[in-house]
C-alpha cells in the first residue's frame, strides 16, 4: 500500500541513467523487510556468483567448467542447507530417538524468502555464460538487481538470463505509457486473483480440511478439494500476473507463468501449462 507508489514515483522522477540503482535499493530494502536477518547472506552469495562467472569467457575451457562448477554448486549446497537441513537432522534424531541414543542438538535454520526462485536464476546466470548465450553483466549493480528484483523474487516467475539481459541494461523502447497502463492492468488482475479468489478459497479449504474425517461427508470432501485447487492457482498464477504487470510498468518484459492448466487434457500437457519457467528452467 506504501511501499509501491513511492518506490513507482521515485522511478519515474529519476534519470533513466540511475533507475536500476533505485530498482536494486528498493528490492533490498523490500527483501530486508521481510527477512531482516538473511538479507546479508543473499548478498554475500551474490558477490561470490558475479565474480566466479565474471571470468568465464576469458577462462579456459577446463577451466570454464570449473568455474561454472563451483557457482552451481555454491547455490546448489546453499539451496540443500536452508532448505532441507531441518529436516535431516529432525529425521535423524527419530531414529536416534528410536535406538535409545540421545537426540543431536541443533537450532533449527531460518529458510531464506524466495531462495528458490533467486537461486535457479543465479544458475541460469552462470550456465547461460557458460554456454556462451549472452556475455556477463558488467556491472554489478546490473547482475545484483536481475537477482533481487522485488516484482518476482518471492514466488517467481523464474527468469532466464538471456531474457532480461538486454532490457536490464537498455530497456527504454519498452518504457512507455502503453506499457505502464497495461501493466498496472495486469498488476491489478493478479491482486484480485489473490485476494478476492485465492484468500476465499483458502478459508474454505482450511475449514474443511479441520473437520474430523471421520464426520466429513463426501460432497464436503469434494468442495474441500475443489476449494484447494483453485485456491493454489489462484494463488500462485495471481503472484505471476502480479510481477509481470509490476515488470511490464518499470518497462521489462517478465516471461509467462501459466497458461489454463485446469483446460490440460493429460498430466503431461498440465505440466507444460502450470509454472512454465520452472519447467523451461529444469528442461534445459
Amino acid at each position: 500500500l506504501y511501499f509501491l507508489p513511492v518506490f513507482l514515483v521515485i522511478y519515474y522522477l529519476l534519470p533513466y541513467a540511475i533507475r536500476n540503482y533505485w530498482v536494486l535499493l528498493a528490492s533490498v530494502f523490500f527483501y530486508a523487510w521481510g527477512a531482516p536477518d538473511l538479507i546479508l547472506i543473499v548478498i554475500l552469495s551474490l558477490f561470490a556468483d558475479y565474480y566466479l562467472v565474471r571470468y568465464i569467457p576469458g577462462a579456459a575451457r577446463k577451466n570454464k567448467r570449473l568455474l561454472t562448477g563451483i557457482s552451481v554448486m555454491l547455490n546448489v549446497g546453499l539451496l540443500a542447507y536452508f532448505k532441507y537441513a531441518n529436516f535431516f537432522v529432525e529425521n535423524v534424531n527419530d531414529i536416534l530417538a528410536g535406538m535409545g541414543i540421545e537426540r543431536l542438538g541443533w537450532t533449527a535454520v531460518a529458510l531464506p524468502i524466495g531462495i528458490s526462485f533467486f537461486t535457479f536464476q543465479k544458475i541460469t546466470y552462470a550456465v547461460d555464460v557458460y554456454r556462451g548465450v549472452h556475455a556477463p553483466m558488467r556491472r554489478l549493480a546490473d547482475y545484483a538487481m536481475y537477482i533481487l528484483m522485488f516484482p518476482q523474487l518471492i514466488a517467481g516467475p523464474i527468469v532466464r538470463y538471456n531474457e532480461v539481459a538486454d532490457q536490464i541494461t537498455d530497456r527504454r523502447q519498452n518504457e512507455t505509457a502503453e506499457n505502464r497502463v497495461a501493466g498496472f492492468f495486469r498488476f491489478v488482475i493478479g491482486l484480485s486473483k489473490k485476494v478476492l479468489i485465492a484468500n476465499v478459497m483458502g478459508a474454505e479449504a482450511d475449514q474443511v480440511f479441520a473437520m474430523d474425517p471421520g464426520q466429513m461427508s463426501a460432497s464436503l470432501a469434494w468442495i474441500g478439494l475443489l476449494a484447494y485447487a483453485f485456491q493454489i492457482y489462484f494463488d500462485f498464477s495471481g503472484y505471476s500476473d502480479m510481477a509481470i504487470g509490476l515488470g511490464l510498468m518499470m518497462g521489462i518484459r517478465f516471461p509467462e507463468n501459466f497458461n489454463n492448466p485446469y483446460i490440460s487434457q493429460s498430466i503431461s500437457e498440465f505440466w507444460r501449462r502450470w509454472h512454465m519457467t520452472l519447467g523451461r528452467f529444469m528442461r534445459d
